[in-house]
């Protein structure tokens, strides 16, 4: 068997072809005629060793006895992403009001490699089930489950290979420093490996994200601006396509299934088992820049949102600076930015204008946060060790008994640990609104947003003021083209703790979601007075987004959509709002066309 597969790797015969549809074709869930019997599922279990999981939902506890210690344990965990990581019944997100509620499959594949994989893929095929696909499990489009589906849960895929030297399988090109990370692997722990060996490697900025879904994402991380799409860094993926199949994906071998891994989509084309990235150059030094200024009226914080984008566009619009800052209603403007490149004093330096303007206004504004700015050594930035003596501050720790020493996250990402979303949606920013004679109308739209909601630009999801060479690679991704053309990603977005429909006490408040829906609405309407077709990230964007092949991919939608005809012809692999859902009932069990 290996052999073969091998063989079928090395000359590159041509995936899947294109077949006619079955006119009527559907999924077929738990109780219905077709659904495997016991005997089928223990052939499964065989295949994989031993280890197929009828999944069990924490939460039934909760269903008995919502008051209880146990109910009360289980709502701990899901402030606990690692702990959320490491059960194939939890999602990072516990559902969004009026779209989908976190539902454990039926049963769980935990793959060790992939070859495990396979035997589910094909198990699922001959079958018809539905396939979700979990490593991380952080989707907010509730793409890592389905109610009655087969799980394929790649956390144990966890090795990681650094290498000094690598080409891509039957290419010719420069040998070059890289990665591997198997799809269970995240972020933490791949930028733990990569900064210890003197490298960096393009990930995500949240710590327990999975490195598989960030890479079909596209994937942005907190030094996006430098470095460029995470999915600009990918070199080769082993990846098991619809036919079973474990095949190598590279510039040189399967060129188009490789191109649509790039931010096509998570769970559309295949499930990726192991991903090769190159790395970079280590700069010596990251650091963070925070601050909190309150404006006594809304006059003046009309006037500090002016200042502040003037000074963004003179100042920070380059490839040192990344992360966000937020706009809020209460006439705050909160600042959580990161730098690469330079030390605490000269980020201090840059700021001082800006910072100067502020406290010349006298009583107008007030620091809620005094500007603070940071620096550690680039080889520490991620070093659980480090961060816990030097910096506990900024990170939360797994306490978990008997939970590794190394498992910790950032404490700002707390909020979306097991959240409960109401809304939440995202826009690019064209660079052109920096230019003198549209900047005025850029502040005012963001102002009006303000009075609606709370705002966010994220400068590192948009790759304008990168280096030339970061953008040129992320046109060769499949990401929408106006993140390329974009200096941030508007976000707006409102969320409740984690929620339960029929858990007492637990249960999520949906008159309050539908308010904030409104209000989120509201705020991104006023950019999109600037923005009349905004292209949207396709890993944070609305649930409810109507023009969603415009939104998530532009003009490469046509390309992936027969990429995946290719691969997938029969569409097994189905996630809402991905490649190819168009021809899928809305919960991908019945086939329309």
């Amino acid at each position: 068997m290996l052999r073969r597969t091998l063989i079928k790797l090395a000359g590159g015969l041509p995936l899947m072809s294109t077949a006619a549809h079955a006119q009527s074709y559907r999924r077929v869930r738990s109780g219905e005629a077709g659904w495997p019997t016991a005997a089928q599922w223990q052939e499964l279990d065989a295949q994989v060793g031993g280890r197929l999981i009828a999944v069990t939902s924490p939460l039934e506890v909760c269903r008995a006895a919502p008051q209880g210690d146990a109910c009360t344990t289980v709502f701990r965990t899901l402030k606990n992403p690692w702990a959320i990581g490491d059960s194939p019944a939890l999602t990072q997100t516990s559902g969004w009001a009026g779209a989908w509620t976190s539902s454990p499959s039926a049963y769980a594949v935990p793959a060790r490699d992939a070859q495990d994989v396979a035997a589910a893929v094909k198990f699922a095929r001959a079958h018809r089930l539905r396939i979700a696909v979990k490593g991380g499990g952080h989707s907010y489009q509730g793409t890592s489950n389905a109610p009655d589906s087969l799980l394929i849960w790649t956390r144990k895929m966890d090795r990681i290979e650094l290498h000094d030297a690598f080409v891509p399988q039957g290419c010719s090109s420069a040998p070059q420093p890289a990665v591997s990370l198997g799809a269970g692997v995240v972020w933490l722990h791949a930028y733990a490996a990569v900064t210890q060996a003197g490298r960096y490697v393009q990930g995500g900025g949240c710590t327990t994200v999975g490195v598989a879904g960030l890479i079909q994402s596209g994937g942005f991380g907190s030094f996006s601006k430098r470095y460029g799409l995470a999915a600009a860094s990918l070199l080769e993926a082993e990846v098991v396509t619809a036919d079973g199949a474990v095949r190598l994906a590279n510039a040189c071998t399967n060129s188009d299934l490789f191109w649509a891994l790039k931010g096509g989509g998570g769970g559309s084309f295949g499930v990726i088992t192991r991903i090769t990235l190159k790395t970079h150059e280590l700069p010596q030094l990251f650091g963070a820049a925070l601050a909190g200024i309150n404006a006594n009226s809304d006059a003046a914080f009309k006037r500090l949102v002016e200042r502040f984008v003037t000074f963004y566009r003179d100042s920070l619009f380059n490839p040192t600076w990344g992360e966000s800052v937020t706009l809020r209603p209460e006439n705050v403007l909160e600042v959580t930015m990161v730098f690469q490149g330079i030390d605490q004093e000269r980020a201090a330096a840059t700021w001082k204008p800006f910072l100067d303007w502020v406290r010349d206004q006298g009583s107008d504004y007030g620091f809620v946060q005094p500007a603070m700015f940071l620096h550690v050594p680039a080889r520490s930035l991620w070093d659980a060790a480090f961060l816990k003596q030097n910096a506990p501050q900024m990170v939360l720790t797994d306490e978990r008994p008997g939970a590794p020493a190394t498992n910790v996250f950032w404490r700002g990402n707390l909020g979306e640990a097991g959240w409960f979303l109401h809304a939440y949606q995202s826009t690019w920013m064209p660079a052109a609104l920096l230019a003198d004679d549209k900047r005025p109308a850029l502040a005012d739209a963001l102002f009006a947003a303000s009075r609606r909601w709370r705002l966010a630009l994220h400068f590192n999801k948009g790759l304008a003021g990168a280096p030339a060479e970061a953008i040129a690679a992320a046109r060769d991704t499949a990401t929408n083209p106006a993140a390329m053309d974009a200096f941030a990603l508007a976000i707006s977005a409102a969320e409740g703790p984690p929620a339960f429909a029929g858990i007492a006490g637990h249960e999520p408040d949906l008159a309050r979601a539908s308010a904030n829906a409104e209000r989120v609405t509201a705020a991104m309407a006023e950019l999109r007075k600037l923005v009349p077709q905004p292209g949207s990230y396709v890993s944070e964007s609305d649930y409810f987004e109507a023009d969603w092949r415009q939104a998530f991919w532009g003009a490469n939608y046509a390309r992936l959509k027969a990429v995946k005809d290719k691969v997938d012809p029969d569409g097994l692999f189905f996630v809402h709002h991905g490649v190819g859902s168009e021809d899928w009932s809305s919960d991908g069990f019945t086939r329309l066309k």
